[in-house]
């Protein structure tokens, strides 16, 4: 017998990724780095239809919310048609209003097509998904899925950057340059991806039938995986991006900058740590890295409302950070697990999506309304103490690693 969380190296842990792992990673950073173009525009171009602030915000928060309406129509595409044709699809949906974004005329018009690339962004992040689920050699998972996420957190750090730059020659600059690149990642995926389910399987043996939700929910590390998600879209995707600057500037006096520092701190933190998480997760299986990252996150968030100088602010903004880095692979990992490679799993991950948009749109509201009555500190608590809670299901579901978990059995 094995000691839990003993080191076991797969054969697949060191061998080369499959080249289309690599078109996905590269579309992955193409993507990011076109939405980073637009982020740091978009709400000035909204204003510039004389709206208000109020206004501005809904074009920004109705992306998230088409993604999360639609991601159960995306997950059922994504079976009945494959992940290819969706994950392109989903490509040029995006190009499209993107493009339709920058030649908008009035504010009515900029908020529907806005919202039109919602549905686009959650076909191609669910078929994503599902694409790297099929083609991710089971003991490479965790290493891929840290490929992935550090290609589009490089792209969102890069991107807002160039796009600064480019809105110097107007504010419909960037959208236009974003559509193009949307389109080449496009082209670059119809010509070089070639797996996915409307591909034979090498062996000819026949594909199982879509994973239905109701089955995964069955599966206790599927909904600690739900958990988990809601948790950390509430914290890293929601109170982290509409809470963490007004608690910098009303707590700080050293100029708006600072709330972008912190959020470039979290960012840094993550990029530092996520790579070795996805090939840690490989060698000791995905719950303890879950479990590290909850813990992390969780305590981090809670020491935010006590940051009373820009050192701690950032120190704890990095450490935060480091936390979601260290989840965000294993948890991905551990979802790829429970759906296997020999089926589709469109209507899982999409579900999956969706309780880490539901967390996103949701944490900044309630948070907010605490904060308005109780203070920043009773804010950063809760959404603390929602990251430690998701720990609790992660420690009664077993492991979702197939060697890891016959390891930790002594098998």
């Amino acid at each position: 017998m094995r000691l839990p969380f003993t080191a076991a190296r797969t054969p697949e842990a060191g061998a080369r990724l499959p080249a289309d792992i690599w078109v996905l990673i590269a579309a992955a950073f193409a993507v990011a780095v076109g939405y980073g173009l637009v982020a740091p525009v978009l709400p000035q171009y909204a204003m510039s239809f004389d709206v208000s602030v109020a206004a501005a915000s809904v074009v920004v928060s109705v992306f998230a919310f088409f993604r999360l309406v639609f991601a159960p129509a995306g997950g059922v595409l994504v079976d009945r048609l494959g992940e290819r044709w969706v994950y392109m699809g989903g490509l040029l949906i995006v190009a499209i209003s993107t493009l339709a974004t920058g030649f908008a005329q009035s504010y009515w018009q900029l908020l529907v097509f806005r919202g039109l690339g919602g549905l686009g962004s959650t076909m191609f992040t669910i078929s994503a998904m599902a694409l790297l689920t099929r083609l991710s050699p089971p003991g490479a998972r965790g290493r891929i899925m840290g490929f992935y996420a550090t290609a589009f957190l490089i792209g969102n750090i890069g991107g807002p950057v160039l796009g600064g730059l480019l809105a110097e020659f107007g504010m419909r600059v960037p959208f236009f340059v974003y559509s193009v690149s949307l389109l080449v990642a496009t082209a670059v995926v119809a010509v070089f991806l070639r797996g996915g389910r409307r591909q034979s399987p090498d062996d000819g043996t026949p594909e199982q039938e879509p994973l239905p939700v109701r089955d995964a929910l069955r599966d206790a590390r599927y909904v600690a995986a739900l958990v988990s998600s809601f948790a950390n879209g509430w914290s890293s995707f929601g109170v982290r991006v509409a809470i963490v600057p007004l608690f910098a500037a009303a707590n700080f006096d050293a100029g708006p900058g600072i709330a972008g520092t912190a959020l470039a701190s979290f960012a840094v933190g993550t990029a530092t740590v996520i790579s070795l998480a996805g090939r840690l997760s490989d060698r000791y299986g995905r719950r303890p890295l879950v479990i590290s990252g909850l813990l992390v996150s969780g305590i981090s968030t809670i020491f935010l409302g006590w940051c009373d100088t820009v050192p701690l602010l950032i120190a704890a903004s990095v450490v935060a950070g480091m936390g979601a880095g260290v989840l965000n692979p294993a948890q991905q990992a551990a979802v790829a697990d429970v759906i296997g490679a020999d089926r589709s799993g469109g209507k899982v991950l999409a579900s999956f999506q969706m309780a880490s948009d539901s967390g996103a749109i949701l944490g900044p509201v309630l948070v907010g309304v605490v904060v308005q009555l109780s203070g920043y500190t009773a804010g950063f608590a809760i959404s603390g103490a929602l990251l430690l809670a998701a720990v609790v299901p992660w420690l009664f579901a077993r492991e979702t690693h197939d060697r890891m978990a016959r390891v930790t059995s002594g098998e």
